[in-house]
C-alpha cells in the first residue's frame, strides 16, 4: 500500500512538472509571437493576392493547400533548421536570411516593374495556364508556399531570438507552438477575407433586419476595392521585409552605417511632429525607407536573376531530368 502511495506521489509530481512546464511553453509561445507581429501581418497580407480571380468555391481548397504548405514549411523544414543552426552555427542565420529578404525584394520589384512594363511573353504565358484551372492553382499555391517559406523562416527567427534560454526540447516545443499558431492565425484570417463577399451576399439576401440587408450589400460592394488595396499592401509589405531583413543582416555582419542612418533620419521625422505622432511617424518613415531600399535592391536583382541565375537553373534542372 505504502508503494502504490509512493507511486501516486510520483505521478502527481510529475503532472505538476508536465503542467509547468506546458505553461512555460504558452507564454514563451506567446511572447515569440508577439515579437514576430509584424511579419505575421506583411504574411496575412501578402496571400490573399494568390487566390485572387479563381470562382468561390475554389478559394477556400486553395488557402488550405497553402496552409498546408506552410505548416510543413515551419515544422519539417524550418524548426529543426533554426535549432541546429541557432546551436551550432549561429553565424549562418544572417546570411540565409538576408539571401531570403534577396528573394522578397525581387518578387516585389518584379511585381511593379511588370505594372511599368507589362510583358507580353509573361502575360501569354498566364493566360495560357488560366485556361487550364487546376495547372493554375498549383503554380499560384506553389508561388505562395516558396513566399511564406521566406516569410516563416523570418518568424521563426525573430521567435527563437526572443526565446529565453533553455533546453532543446522546450526551444523546439516553443517554436512548434507558435509556428503552428500563427499559421492558424494568418490563414484564418486570410479565409475570412477572401470568403468576406460570400459572407456580405448571405446577409443581404437572408439578413432579418434592414440593416443587416444593408451591411451585407456594403460588404460585397467594398471587397473587390478592398482585395485590390490588399494585393498593393501585400507587394509593399515583400518590399518592406525584404528590405528590412538585407539591412539588420547588414548591422549583424557589422556593416550598420545603413541601418544607423535610416534610424537617424527616421528620429529626426518624428521629432518634426507632435509627441503624441512621434512614434507612429518614426515607424512608418523607417518602414518607408525600408520598402524604398528593397525596391531598389529588387530593381538590381532583376536582371540578374533573369538573365543569369534563372538560364542557369533551368540547365542545370534539365540536365538533371536527361541524367535520370
Amino acid at each position: 500500500m505504502s508503494g502504490l502511495l509512493a507511486l501516486l506521489d510520483d505521478v502527481a509530481a510529475i503532472a505538476k512538472v508536465a503542467a509547468a512546464s506546458i505553461d512555460d511553453v504558452a507564454a514563451q509561445a506567446a511572447k515569440a509571437g508577439a515579437k514576430a507581429a509584424g511579419a505575421v501581418i506583411d504574411d496575412a497580407a501578402v496571400t490573399p493576392k494568390y487566390v485572387h480571380g479563381f470562382e468561390a468555391s475554389r478559394e477556400l481548397p486553395i488557402i488550405w493547400k497553402i496552409t498546408k504548405g506552410s505548416l510543413k514549411n515551419k515544422l519539417v523544414f524550418l524548426l529543426p533548421a533554426g535549432l541546429l543552426l541557432s546551436n551550432f552555427a549561429p553565424w549562418l542565420v544572417a546570411p540565409l536570411l538576408m539571401l531570403g529578404g534577396c528573394y522578397l525584394c525581387f518578387e516585389g520589384a518584379e511585381k511593379i516593374y511588370h505594372v511599368w512594363v507589362p510583358h507580353d511573353e509573361d502575360h501569354s504565358h498566364d493566360q495560357a495556364v488560366a485556361g487550364q484551372p487546376t495547372l493554375l492553382e498549383e503554380k499560384r499555391a506553389a508561388g505562395a508556399i516558396k513566399t511564406d517559406f521566406i516569410l516563416s523562416a523570418e518568424i521563426m527567427t525573430i521567435a527563437l531570438a526572443a526565446i529565453p534560454d533553455s533546453n532543446f526540447w522546450m526551444e523546439a516545443a516553443t517554436l512548434a507552438t507558435v509556428g503552428v499558431g500563427i499559421t492558424v492565425a494568418v490563414y484564418g484570417t486570410v479565409a475570412l477575407i477572401v470568403k468576406a463577399d460570400d459572407i456580405g451576399l448571405y446577409m443581404s439576401e437572408n439578413g432579418r433586419f434592414a440593416i443587416t440587408r444593408w451591411l451585407g450589400r456594403g460588404l460585397v460592394h467594398a471587397m473587390p476595392g478592398f482585395m485590390k488595396v490588399l494585393t498593393t499592401v501585400g507587394t509593399a509589405a515583400m518590399l518592406w521585409v525584404g528590405g528590412s531583413i538585407i539591412i539588420h543582416g547588414l548591422e549583424q555582419l557589422g556593416m550598420g552605417w545603413l541601418g544607423h542612418h535610416i534610424h537617424d533620419w527616421a528620429f529626426a521625422m518624428g521629432h518634426m511632429v507632435s509627441e503624441s505622432w512621434r512614434g507612429t511617424v518614426e515607424w512608418f518613415s523607417k518602414a518607408a525607407m525600408d520598402g524604398v531600399f528593397g525596391l531598389t535592391l529588387g530593381m538590381l536583382l532583376i536582371p540578374l536573376i533573369k538573365q543569369v541565375i534563372e538560364p542557369v537553373w533551368v540547365r542545370i534542372k534539365g540536365s538533371s531530368k536527361n541524367t535520370a
